[in-house]
């Protein structure tokens, strides 16, 4: 389902980028039975909710059926995640349901690419659409398609998009239909309820190696776009026995702008943290059982009807996972790492490109640095920590839209210095060529760096600089900006963050200071000490 999905997707960020995921889910509760490995892991919780909101609220699903959906706060993240729900019939009877998500780069709203970082309602964040019936019986209704496709910019793309989702579906469809028809339907449940059984029990196994106790760890978000102020997320980690309580009711009311987080969207970076800290716990609705999340009312992280949510998904939750493993650093900072880059690097540009008579709309988003840990230094260039997205060629960027990518670099200096160091951000520069472009961009970790365990040092913050004319402004928010209108010639340089340190910067391994000095990665050398003792030869 994921490589049919990849393949045949009309958007780079789809096809490319890999912003997308795919799996099977229990016919009556909606819980999980399998994500694909190549999927988003964000979604791992996400589409879990989405798919219990399409059995509560449609019963009269019938075979062949497709379910289309992007309502945030029914199970979603933001807007431009649209989600497909298949009912699956074996010999008659419903068996399952199969899933899936596609980030499409344009839902309509205020901004082409949808991250709005003024927008102060969902209605101004684009098209919202409740669980409405894509596919009637194998048919394509097309009422649904066409109220679609008149509410978002450049339609012609989307519909590849939504052909792309259906037919991993039904490939999905097929190819469980062999799995049955070879095992029988019986042997598979038997299965399916002993994966769930093992999940949950190297899930607690792993969670009583942490000492009992509470932990606590606040991580802040910039701003919310229209109130220049932080953002706290408050977590109380409670560990006891095989089971832990994460508490954020203490983190910031709800705020104006688009960085309200939807509860479906919080409740999968606490599970997507909790894989990164214990990667061999095999994924399915047995590894959530032992954790427990009370609804955070009254906070930014359950955000209500009509909240703007743009940045949830991709900014928010990554927050929400910085505390998890800020917290999770002082109960077992032996086996655990310093904060990654913890920024998707949302930027967004559309227009009118008249070399090609035609609008085109595109998203891009970027690597940073990965915190050092207790063995190694941290990862250059990782992937956001809600998923495994790549950033897209930017052959391909160029190819299909009027931009010129003039630089694409290690950002040397951007590492948290550590026992271990952090990894390095980017650093990359586009141009445009041709045309007129409206840019919005929607990222974090401006005013503060990813913080270091054990005494490192954060890394570096993002930076943001937009040339327009002879004019080179940073925005009023840092990390978070809309509105900026770029002709040919024009630039839009983005500086992303290094991961953070591990342990005291002095205990560095003097070997190490010199080969980062002599590659140029450090800039800062009072960061790097070398000791008196050693480390003398160049």
């Amino acid at each position: 389902m994921d490589l049919v999905h990849e393949k045949t997707s009309f958007s780079p960020v789809i096809s490319e980028g890999f912003d997308r995921s795919n799996g099977i889910y229990h016919r009556d509760t909606g819980e999980m039975i399998a994500q694909g490995e190549l999927g988003l892991p964000i979604f791992l919780g996400v589409m879990q909710f989405a798919t219990q909101a399409v059995i509560e609220r449609r019963r009269d699903l019938e075979p062949e059926d497709i379910i289309i959906q992007n309502d945030p706060y029914l199970g979603g993240t933001h807007l431009m995640d649209v989600k497909m729900v298949m009912p699956f019939f074996y010999r008659g009877k419903l068996w399952c349901y199969l899933s899936n998500t596609g980030h499409w780069p344009d839902t309509g709203g205020m901004v082409p690419g949808g991250f709005n970082s003024t927008a102060t309602e969902i209605q101004q964040e684009g098209l919202r659409l409740p669980p409405v019936k894509l596919m009637r019986r194998g048919e394509l209704v097309q009422d649904i398609v066409d109220i679609i496709l008149n509410n978002i910019r450049v339609p012609e793309e989307r519909i590849g998009d939504i052909r792309a989702q259906i037919g991993a579906l039904k490939t999905g469809e097929r190819r469980l239909t062999v799995l049955l028809d070879r095992y029988g339907p019986e042997t598979v449940e038997e299965g399916i309820v002993e994966l769930k059984a093992r999940s949950e029990r190297q899930m607690r196994a792993c969670i009583e190696s942490v000492p009992d106790g509470v932990y606590r760890f606040t991580s802040y978000i910039d701003s919310d776009g229209v109130v220049n102020e932080p953002l706290a997320i408050a977590l109380e980690m409670t560990v006891k026995g095989s089971d832990i309580v994460f508490d954020f009711s203490r983190s910031s009311p709800p705020c104006r702008g688009p960085m309200n987080c939807v509860w479906a969207t919080t409740q999968s970076a606490v599970y997507v943290a909790m894989k990164h800290i214990f990667p061999e716990v095999p994924i399915n609705a047995g590894c959530f059982a032992p954790l427990h999340i009370p609804v955070p009312e009254r906070t930014f992280l359950y955000a209500q009807y009509p909240r703007p949510v743009a940045g949830c998904a991709a900014e928010v939750a990554q927050r929400i996972m910085e505390a998890v493993f800020g917290a999770m650093g002082q109960a077992i900072p032996e086996r655990m790492f310093a904060s990654p880059a913890g920024t998707s690097g949302n930027l967004a540009l559309g227009g009118w490109d008249p070399e090609r008579g035609g609008g085109y709309i595109m998203y891009f988003f970027s690597g940073g640095g990965y915190g050092g840990w207790w063995q190694t230094d941290g990862l250059t260039n990782g992937c956001s920590s809600v998923g495994i997205s790549k950033t897209q060629p930017m052959e391909i960027l160029e190819q299909h839209y009027p931009i010129l990518v003039e630089e694409y670099a290690l950002r040397e200096g951007s590492a948290g210095a550590g026992r271990h160091r952090g990894g390095f951000g980017i650093s990359y520069r586009v141009r445009m060529l041709r045309g007129e472009g409206k840019a919005s961009f929607l990222m974090d970790h401006g005013r503060t760096g990813p913080p270091g365990l054990l005494e490192g040092e954060a890394g570096a913050t993002n930076e943001i600089s937009v040339s327009q004319g002879d004019r080179v402004t940073t925005p009023e928010h840092l990390s978070k900006g809309e509105g900026y209108l770029l002709h040919p010639g024009d630039w839009i340089q983005v500086r992303t963050p290094g991961g953070g340190g591990y342990g005291l910067p002095a205990d560095r391994d003097p070997k190490l200071v010199i080969r980062d000095r002599r590659r140029g990665y450090v800039r800062n050398l009072q960061e790097l000490p070398i000791k008196p003792d050693e480390g003398s030869a160049s």
